[in-house]
């Protein structure tokens, strides 16, 4: 049997390039499809030789960085990727992948991290976000429209999606019709140990996008005046680093091995914004550390409130500030060992055997 494997863009490496990395190291002999690759950022995992990039690859790079330009021909590039001679093709998508033609004699399994979000549930907020004026305003939002439009489509391509948490299920289910099996993302927790002690400080690991909330844990952090280290690159980098105040430290991005020290020594996790999942708080939790969350979406699946972190109501800067009340207050009555038990259960192991399961039942 051929396998292909299919994921939207390789130009970084965060949690869905995590889970991709589990399917192609599963299906060895898999090659990876993909509209855009970075070999300079994904190319220690995802080697060039076996990723098979769009057309969108042959625009200079100049172009290639600044994807929003190439917006209009991202459906088209998807479409023109040719699975004819596999027989499963595995598609990774949170935007364009789902939508890949695939042959009659072929099944087409999508793990879903998220239907697109910015032609769905956030496409107004990603309007208001871009700050540009009425004209481009009015052009973007006549292309999203019909990038919503194609969506629509494309979801009945997918012979059966899995959903990486329950959360996203429900969303595949409003904006596709489409039922969905639930398979959280695979944590290595072996790559981190059990750390009861800590230096002061709370800990952010994230992409740097509006969507993420970073710049009101920055300000909370910088009203209470108590050490924030927030590890990540993205469009909100330089921005956030003029905003934080002399407890804030913004150090961009870090190799593995130095997120899994400042994980192991931080004495608490921060998400502050909606995530479909969130690998990284698991990651922390793995170290025993308790997670401060906005209690909407994939969190309120892995944090256990009062038990391996706290969740907050509202996205506002009071609301997080009276949970993050309750980490200090509660500390003493979270146990290490239990919190990494409990992150335990995401393990690399049971996506692996899970994912395998599926698989064997789609097929027959």
């Amino acid at each position: 049997m051929k396998v292909a494997l299919v994921h939207d863009f390789l130009v970084k490496l965060g949690g869905a390039e995590r889970v991709l990395e589990v399917l192609a190291n599963m299906y060895p002999d898999a090659p990876i499809y993909t509209l855009l690759y970075d070999r300079g950022r994904t190319g220690m995992v995802f080697p060039e030789e076996r990723v098979r990039p769009s057309f969108l690859q042959k625009f200079p790079e100049f172009i290639r960085k600044r994807q929003r330009y190439l917006f209009p021909l991202m459906p088209r590039a998807i479409e023109s990727l040719d699975f004819s001679e596999f027989d499963l093709v595995i598609s990774s998508s949170n935007a364009y992948a789902h939508g890949i033609l695939t042959p009659s004699h072929a099944t087409h399994i999508c793990y879903c991290h998220s239907p697109m979000r910015y032609a769905w549930d956030y496409a107004h907020e990603y309007l208001n976000e871009q700050n540009i004026g009425a004209i481009k305003r009015y052009v973007t939002e006549k292309l999203i429209h019909g990038v919503r439009f194609w969506d629509q489509i494309a979801a009945d391509r997918a012979d059966h999606y899995i959903a990486n948490s329950n959360h996203v299920r429900k969303r595949i289910k409003k904006y596709y019709r489409s039922n969905a099996d639930v398979l959280y993302p695979p944590v290595d927790t072996k790559r981190f140990h059990l750390s009861p002690e800590h230096d002061d400080f709370f800990l952010i690991v994230s992409a740097l996008t509006p969507f993420k909330k970073i710049d009101m844990a920055v300000q909370l952090f910088n009203k209470i005046q108590r050490r924030l280290v927030v590890i990540g690159g993205g469009a909100q980098l330089e921005y956030l680093k003029t905003i934080a105040g002399p407890t804030v430290d913004i150090l961009g991005r870090k190799d593995d091995a130095t997120v899994s020290e400042y994980m192991q020594s931080c004495r608490a996790y921060l998400m502050p914004g909606e995530e479909d999942f969130g690998i990284a708080p698991v990651e922390a939790m793995a170290c025993g550390k308790p997670v401060l969350a906005y209690g909407k979406g994939g969190a309120t699946e892995t944090v256990i409130p009062g038990k391996t972190g706290e969740l907050f109501s509202e996205l506002t800067i009071d609301s997080m500030e009276d949970a993050l009340g309750r980490i200090i207050v509660n500390e003493p009555y979270y146990k290490p060992r239990t919190i990494r038990q409990h992150a335990r259960q995401f393990d690399l192991q049971y996506f692996q055997a899970g994912f395998q399961a599926i698989v064997k039942e789609k097929l027959s």
